[in-house]
This record gives structure tokens, sequence and C-alpha cells, in this order.
């Protein structure tokens, strides 16, 4: 578990690392690189901004390309082909060199403003994972979500009241007690699950959740879903093994 020190990111800027996993987002990434940049700037961040194109058929990569000269602290990370939600993630985390990670949606669902919500609850927490307050979805993806949260409660307990709010911000010394291998929509669960079962700490805070406004999901995908259970079941039995592997003998 990590230590805490005295007056951490009290009176010190924070080191974040903000992921923006993309997938043909043409239209929106401009805005939440933008976004995520000045969100940063204004509480004073030592900040990189890592955008992951995830093998996108339209202009999402040119587009972030074009913003790399005028954009303190941009990279882009590309991937040939698409890999998933979970394989963009992973990459994105990899490459991430600050001492906390964010987690955004490039689809600009979050208002990355609200970064301010997470900073008081850094102290003392490994994890800190936004839940829609009010959500802005299709009532089918609603109802998905459920679903899906329910399953995943009567696995592995309560982890968070909403496990793939693609708003989070943890320490980057999570990724070295917590094994990711989903390419998929299995990751955040991955990454809570792992989280808790070793103790570490989750705290929560809600945020704003905004309808899509350009673009398509790719979530509600039945094929998507599906992979998605699949995966959890396999998880489920990885987590054990690790952790008794993990038991001091």
């Amino acid at each position: 578990m990590a230590d805490i020190k005295e007056g951490e990111h009290q009176g010190t800027a924070p080191s974040i690392s903000v992921v923006l996993p993309a997938y043909n987002e043409e239209p929106n990434v401009a805005a939440a690189i933008a976004q995520a940049a000045t969100a940063m700037q204004g509480i004073g961040a030592d900040y990189e901004i890592i955008v992951v194109d995830d093998g996108s058929r339209d202009n999402t990569a040119q587009v972030i390309q074009r913003l790399v000269p005028t954009t303190p602290g941009l990279r882009l990370v590309r991937h040939p082909v698409n890999r998933g939600y979970g394989g963009a993630l992973r990459s994105g985390f990899a490459a991430a060199t600050r001492e906390w990670i964010m987690l955004n949606a490039s689809d600009n669902q979050f208002e990355m403003s609200e970064v301010t919500r997470f900073l008081p609850l850094m102290p003392g927490n490994d994890l800190v994972c936004g839940y829609r307050a009010d959500r802005q979805d299709h009532p089918m993806r609603k109802l998905n979500a459920f679903g899906w949260n329910l399953t995943v409660r009567l696995l592995f307990g309560y982890l968070t009241r909403d496990i793939d709010c693609g708003f989070k911000l943890f320490r980057k010394t999570v990724l070295d007690r917590v094994i990711l291998t989903s390419n998929g929509a299995m990751v955040d669960t991955e990454l809570l699950a792992g989280a808790r079962a070793r103790g570490l700490r989750i705290a929560e805070v809600p945020v704003t959740h905004l309808p899509r406004r350009q673009g398509h999901a790719t979530g509600a995908n039945l094929r998507v879903i599906v992979r998605a259970f699949q995966d959890l079941f396999a998880f489920r039995r990885r987590l054990s093994d690790e952790l008794e592997r993990e038991r001091p003998r």
C-alpha cells in the first residue's frame, strides 16, 4: 500500500498524467484535449496529456498530431488496429510518467474542470472514482449498467457505485499491485476489484454526466457486452489465483 506523506498535495503541485482513450472521436478529441489542458493548468499541476488513438478509421490521429506542437505536454499513442477500450487504457497507463493517472473520456461527457472535486480526496486514498450523479444515457444503456454492476457486486462485493464511470484518478503505483489484462470493458472491474482485494483505499465523488453530442458510443454493442461477461468470470478465477500466490507462506 502506498504511504501518504504528511501534507501531501497540500501546497505542492499534483503530478498527473491525463489519459484519454479515443476511437473515432474526430469531432470531439480537440475539445477534450483543450479541456484537459485548461483543467490541469487551473490546478497548477505538473501534467501530461496522453491520447491513445485506438485504431480510429476517421481523422482522430491527425487532429491530435496537429495539436501536439501547440499543446504543452500532449503526447499521442497510436494503435494501428483497434484493440478495444481496455487495450487503449493499458497503453495509456504504460506511457504515463506522473505520480497520478487521471482517466477521462474523449467524448466530452464529463467536465474536466471537476478534477477539483478529486483533489481533496487524494491524501489518504489510492484511487478516487467518479460516479455519475445523473446519468445521461439511453434507458437500455442504464439497464445494461445496472445488470453489470449487480453481477460484479455479487462476485466481488461492493467496489464503487458506478464501476465503469470513465472519470477516475489513481496512483500510478496501483499498477504495481494490480495486473490489468483486459482489452475490453472489463478493465475497470479488473482495476477496482484488484485494488479492493489488496486493501488499497478507494474514495468516491459525484461528477456531472453530459449527453454525447457528436460521434457514436460503442459500449452498448451486444458483442462487447457478451465479451465483458465472459471476461468477468475468467477474471474472478484469475484474481483468486493471484491472491493465493501473494499470500504469505
